[in-house]
């Protein structure tokens, strides 16, 4: 039989107060997840120019763009770890201060050949392990009913992507290929040194006290981990999917400019991104099933109208704009779910399993969408396969994901 919750014994209260200064601190987190993530995603806009002046083939750019994700959605597991032991405290200035390294080399001197881009990129991944950092680091300074909402706001700064798409192509027409490294280098820099002077974890933190690989044990035996990576990979997987290979489709598959691809791209972005928020809020609300099974629901349908190869005016920016908003919302959801199953002491090291699994997520479809443009000239069954993962990943929220939520918190919180 399932225990009242202790929202339900002291019935309908007005929620925990938030303090001040957790707002400032979800602030700082926010704006370092976004200068991170603007260093991670440098190298996206800059593929097609990559791919002319170095002769690369489809899936070489693929190759290119992708590694950053990979490196640093796998880079999540170990910094989701260290997020528990040390803090956001520590962990922010770390990445920050750590991720200037690979952009400076990428911008002076490793951008003539494809390994050059290759082992700058892989480097570079560990811009994209700050979302692992920032998860933990938010959510213990909120209550359980306003993390949902802090996490989404939190999330937000994936955004930095955008910064990324709308300034680093025009920098380098402008002013040659440096200067948007140069840039991002010292934002990073300064980013990395009011995080130090600024930051604190908050009071009470769940500090655990077992070694890493029995705590990362630990998180894998927990279902939480995997329903919230299976349905992340979905989501956010398929943002940065189309973050950094949507410029390539709209180019190869529209005819657009690099600059107007970029821009679209930016929009894109920019819609999900304000969403990420929203997905939270509502998950708060009516629970993260329903939202979930929402997102999914308009995922799979605009998949599935994209599938097709509608006129871009409207149509296609339609079905692309709705994608936007719906994958935004469920990222948002995602960690609502894990903020309500998740165990105190544990969020850092879900998250980094969680937050890897959406990076993974988004670095395979980039390579299935090159290899199939390049096989069959068109890119309708890699969206057609996208709208067959969304509609298995909603048979798995209406039955899976539902059963374990309802098992751990009552209805009347959950749906």
């Amino acid at each position: 039989m399932l225990q009242p919750s202790r929202k339900q014994e002291e019935g309908p209260a007005t929620p925990a107060a938030v303090p001040g200064r957790a707002w400032l601190m979800l602030a700082l987190a926010t704006v370092g997840f976004a200068v991170n993530f603007w260093a991670w995603a440098l190298l996206s806009p800059l593929g097609l120019r990559f791919k002319d002046s170095l002769g690369l083939t489809s899936f070489q750019q693929s190759l290119l763009v992708a590694v950053p994700v990979v490196v640093g959605s796998l880079g999540r597991i170990p910094v989701g770890a260290l997020t528990d032991r040390f803090g956001g405290r520590v962990m922010f200035p770390l990445v920050s201060a750590a991720t200037i390294v690979p952009v400076l080399y990428l911008g002076l001197a490793g951008h003539s050949s494809l390994a050059e881009l290759l082992v700058g990129g892989f480097f570079l991944g560990v811009g994209g392990t700050a979302f692992a950092v920032g998860v933990p680091f938010v959510g213990a300074w909120f209550p359980p009913e306003r993390r949902g909402l802090a996490i989404g706001i939190f999330g937000a700064g994936m955004g930095g992507t955008a910064i990324s798409a709308l300034t680093t192509v025009k920098l380098v027409k402008a002013h040659g290929m440096a200067d948007p490294f140069l840039i991002t280098a010292v934002v990073l820099a300064v980013y990395a040194v009011l995080a130090a002077l600024l930051l604190r974890d908050a009071p009470g933190r769940a500090v655990p006290t077992e070694p890493a690989a029995r705590r990362l044990a630990a998180t894998l035996r927990l279902g939480v981990t995997w329903q919230a990576s299976a349905l992340y990979a979905v989501a956010f997987g398929g943002y940065v999917a189309f973050s950094v290979y949507l410029p390539t489709y709209l180019k190869t598959g529209y005819g657009l400019g690099q600059a107007d691809a970029a821009n679209r791209m930016a929009g894109f972005v920019l819609l999900a991104v304000a969403m990420r928020p929203v997905g939270g809020w509502l998950s708060d609300r009516v629970g993260p099933v329903r939202v979930l099974t929402a997102v999914l629901t308009t995922v799979l349908a605009g998949a599935f109208v994209q599938a097709f190869t509608p006129d871009l005016a409207p149509v296609g920016t339609i079905a692309f704009l709705t994608l936007a908003a719906a994958l935004g919302a469920g990222s948002g959801a995602v960690f609502a779910l894990v903020a309500l199953l998740a165990p105190a002491n544990m969020v850092g090291s879900v998250t980094g399993v969680v937050g890897a699994a959406g990076g993974l997520g988004g670095f395979v479809p980039p390579l299935v969408m090159g290899s199939l443009y390049g096989a069959y000239g068109s890119y309708a069954l890699g969206l057609a396969l996208l709208a067959a993962v969304a509609a298995t990943a909603l048979v798995f929220t209406g039955t899976g994901v539902r059963h374990a939520l309802t098992r751990r918190v009552p209805t009347a919180q959950t749906h």
